[in-house]
């Protein structure tokens, strides 16, 4: 059942009757026949004699009471929203009602846990989602306080925003009732409750106004042995620190829960004092350090939203990017300050910056600021723009300020609207203030359009082989022609005693198509001149010949992992526009891969690795370069230091990239035991993509997988049997496979996200081409039937992605031009449509031969 939808017009019109709003909730989360009873007050002012609604997804609505007069409730619900009508200066509003539990991630989740049957319960409210669990004016500049009384199972903790209660017993035997304080004001979509029987620790940490602040972190008991409380806490005590001291702003709440839970969609949610994260950052076999630093800055990234999101909060969604792009940016500068992942800058410049440049040159790029008309739209634009390219835009800005104005601005921001609503422009006149600047034109031309721009450097020599002329030329697509300013640094790298190292750095600010250098003029000619050096803008970068022949044979030698990172990015960008071979790439990363000491950046590169062998080699010499690909691969995983994160980095990229029956006696050697790589454990998660992979290939039947299963009969252990079951190059199971993701509503999110991966999993892309029909016939009642987590899972997961073919590509125009409307379903659907005709387009550039294109 979708939530309700609510429109930016309706919004500000409601904003403009109803003010001051609370709320009492009285929650029976008891039964077990997966509903539950939700009780609802809500006090607020009102402009006296005015009409509005408030939201309320219900199954059955039971009582609505205004201000003593009980409503009709089938004439004033249609099951998402109630009209109140004739409002008095002060109200008081009632609802009793009976709602649902939901298996998708949504409002009120609940999960049993096939280890011990216990039952999980957690809450996800964004967007607007906290209406299908109490009556709520669902929107994030009505902030108010929530006050919860919740009977549950007493042997359960119950988590909210407000400090538990100690229980009391319940009425029923059994049970217990937790009646919290009333809570922090803040806006629904971060309001939280937790409730089951988690595992548990307790910490505190100390905030620079003397407050002790209490720490939670909670588990599921069957994964308790994974949930190292002492990393947890050590990153929330220093992040709290950093964040304090960076922004002059004491932490805004009163304590901090980390609770990981279930079939959780996000990587993790901001609710205030009572972060849920993803339990695939609870570690129960071995990681690289790249996860470990991943899950780092989630933390880190969440911890900021306390400031950032919470106590100041966007008035609606169309600067939602002033919470996602600054907690961005923000967990990285506090990574790389107060954890062991001080590169991860570089992490930044191929991860971050690659993902929003990629959805920046698709046919629905936004501009940063978005133009948000109803929560439709927000949902589709939680995506890199909105995280990754604001977050690089921000580092422009800083670069360009300096960091301490933009510190200074930024707590003076936060300091002038706590506890309240903001906008762009309140947080630009603090900038302004702090810095000198003028933001003006600067944020017209990042934040309000849409597009990125290439820079390029081209340079002349005279007979003496010094540079002569030296020009920085930006562009930019006719689609998007806006040219910026940028703060760029020029990077030239030669030789010093045999190894390629920086001699000489240059930085300006680059405006306008053509932007002079003389910084290079009388300089020697370098072997590689690296535009964007130390990554401080956000921009394609294109290398001219002699550079990328230099960085083709050299890249190893190249010392600082941040300009590593921008010349791969630059490759990568190449070959997505077709101007550079996918050949050449899987080439270059199989030259350079085994030398990188960075994990994130080794673990990227091995990830483009195998999205450029799947899908931007051409047909004709595919297979042949997708097997040399995996053969080295596993040479390097062979040659890695025993027990190092390189060797178990290039293990499982070589479970991705097994292509070929011997490939698959590969690993049942290696899962036996038969061929063993001295320091690496076949642990539980690396023996689950040894059997994938073996499914992928046809080597694993149902007795292989199902022994791997009674080996990890757990949620996840489950899950990842689903995937293997649906990897299996059959056709029946493939078939069966997408119309149990397409049909079957009784599917939790996991489980469907489980099975679609198994079903895009495949060495023979034909097994998924004959889903064409149904898929493009069944997208319409899905995205009216389904709510937004599974139509869009639905939407992306079974478009048949492998199939790079022009007659899907012609099938899918041809929808898109019948179906304008719903536009985010159309969005969606476009952008799969873009991204196959890039992979056409760059196996077109591949099958002319390999090469750099210089452009």
């Amino acid at each position: 059942m979708p939530a309700a939808d609510l429109t930016r017009l309706e919004a500000e019109e409601r904003a403009a009757v109803v003010s001051a709003p609370e709320y009492e909730v009285v929650l029976d989360l008891t039964g077990d026949d997966g509903r539950f009873r939700s009780e609802t007050v809500a006090r607020f002012r009102a402009t006296s004699g005015a009409s509005t609604f408030i939201e309320s997804t219900t199954v059955e609505l039971h009582e609505v009471i205004l201000n003593g007069v009980r409503l009709d409730a089938a004439s004033v619900s249609d099951g998402h929203r109630i009209r109140l009508d004739g409002l008095a200066a002060e109200n008081e509003l009632r609802v009793v009602s009976t709602r649902e539990y939901t298996n998708t991630g949504e409002g009120l989740h609940r999960f049993v846990d096939p280890v011990d049957g216990e039952v999980y319960l957690y809450t996800e409210f964004a967007v607007a989602e906290a209406n299908r669990v109490y009556a709520v004016f669902d929107q994030p500049d009505l902030k108010a306080t929530v006050r919860f009384t919740i009977t549950a199972p007493e042997h359960w903790s119950v988590l909210s925003n407000a400090p538990s209660p100690e229980a009391v017993a319940g009425e029923t035997s059994g049970t217990a009732t937790w009646a919290f304080e009333t809570g922090p004001v803040i806006s629904s979509y971060i309001v939280a409750i937790i409730a089951g029987p988690y595992a548990s620790w307790r910490a505190s940490a100390t905030s620079r106004d003397g407050r002790e602040v209490p720490l939670g972190l909670f588990t599921r008991r069957s994964l308790a042995q994974y949930a190292e409380p002492e990393v947890m806490f050590e990153l929330v005590r220093d992040g709290l620190a950093f964040y304090e001291a960076a922004f002059d702003v004491p932490y805004p709440y009163g304590k901090y829960d980390q609770i990981f839970v279930p079939e959780y969609n996000w990587g993790a949610m901001e609710n205030v004092g009572a972060v849920t994260f993803n339990e695939s950052y609870l570690f129960r076999s071995r990681v690289s350090d790249a996860r470990r630093e991943q899950r780092a800055i989630v933390v880190l990234h969440e911890l900021s939203h306390m400031w950032f999101g919470n106590s100041v909060t966007m008035k609606w969604w169309n600067d939602l990017w002033l919470n996602e792009s600054f907690a961005t940016w923000a967990s990285t500068l506090a990574t790389s300050r107060i954890t062991e992942f001080t590169d991860v800058w570089a992490t930044f410049a191929t991860d971050e910056k690659t993902h929003a440049a990629e959805q920046d040159q698709l046919p629905s790029t936004h501009p940063i600021v978005a133009d948000i008309e109803r929560l439709g739209d927000v949902e589709v634009n939680f995506d890199a723009i909105t995280y990754d390219k604001g977050a690089s835009v921000l580092k422009q800005l800083v670069a360009w300020v300096g960091l301490d104005a933009f510190q200074r601005g930024v707590g003076a921001y936060l300091a002038k609207h706590a506890g309240g609503n903001a906008t762009l422009a309140d947080l630009l006149a603090e900038l302004e203030a702090a810095s000198g600047r003028e933001l003006g034109d600067w944020s017209g031309k990042w934040l309000e359009t849409a597009g990125v721009n290439t820079l390029r450097l081209a340079v002349e020599t005279d007979a003496a082989g010094l540079i002569s002329s030296a020009q920085v030329l930006q562009s930019a697509a006719a689609s998007h022609p806006t040219l910026r300013p940028h703060r760029v640094a020029i990077g030239a790298y030669d030789d010093v005693d045999g190894r390629l190292q920086r001699v000489h750095r240059v930085e300006l600010d680059v405006d306008g198509p053509t932007t002079e250098v003389p910084g290079l003029i009388g300089r020697a000619r370098p072997a590689l001149l690296l535009v964007n050096d130390d990554d401080l803008t956000y921009a394609k970068v294109r290398l001219d010949d002699a550079s990328f022949g230099t960085a083709r044979d050299r890249l190893a030698e190249i010392a600082d992992p941040v300009a590593r990172a921008v010349i791969l990015g630059s490759a990568w960008d190449g070959v997505r526009d077709a101007e550079l071979s996918a050949s050449d790439f899987v080439r270059l990363v199989v030259s350079s891969v085994g030398h990188e000491t960075q994990s994130a950046a080794r673990a990227l590169a091995l990830a483009r690795l195998e999205i450029a062998v799947g899908r931007y080699v051409a047909e004709d010499h595919r297979a042949v370069l997708a097997e040399e690909a995996a053969d080295a691969v596993w040479a390097l995983a062979e040659l890695a230091p025993a027990g190092s994160d390189a060797q178990l980095q290039f293990v499982k990229a070589f479970t991705r990239l097994a292509c070929v029956p011997a490939h698959a006696d590969v690993l049942d050697a290696l899962r036996s035991g038969e061929v063993r790589l001295d320091g690496l454990v076949i642990d539980l998660d690396l023996r689950w993509e040894i059997t994938i992979a073996r499914a992928a290939l046809g080597a694993a039947d149902d007795a292989e997988i199902e022994a791997a299963l009674a080996a990890d009969d757990t949620a996840k252990g489950r899950q990842l049997a689903a995937t293997a079951s649906a990897a299996r190059p059959d056709q029946a199971l493939k078939d069966a496979a997408w119309r149990r993701v397409a049909t079957d509503t009784t599917l939790s999110n996991d489980v469907a996200r489980a099975v679609a991966d198994g079903w895009q999993r495949t060495i023979d892309p034909t097994l998924l081409a004959g889903t064409v029909d149904d898929y493009l016939a069944m997208l319409e009642r899905v995205w009216s039937e389904r709510s937004f987590t599974m139509a869009s899972l639905i939407v992306r997961r079974l478009f048949p992605a492998p199939v790079i073919d022009p007659e899907l590509a012609r099938r899918t125009r041809e929808w898109l031009e019948a179906h304008a409307e719903p536009s985010p379903l159309h969005r969606l659907v476009a952008e799969q449509l873009s991204e196959l005709e890039r992979a056409l387009a760059a196996r077109d550039r591949d099958a002319d031969g390999v090469g750099h294109a210089a452009a």
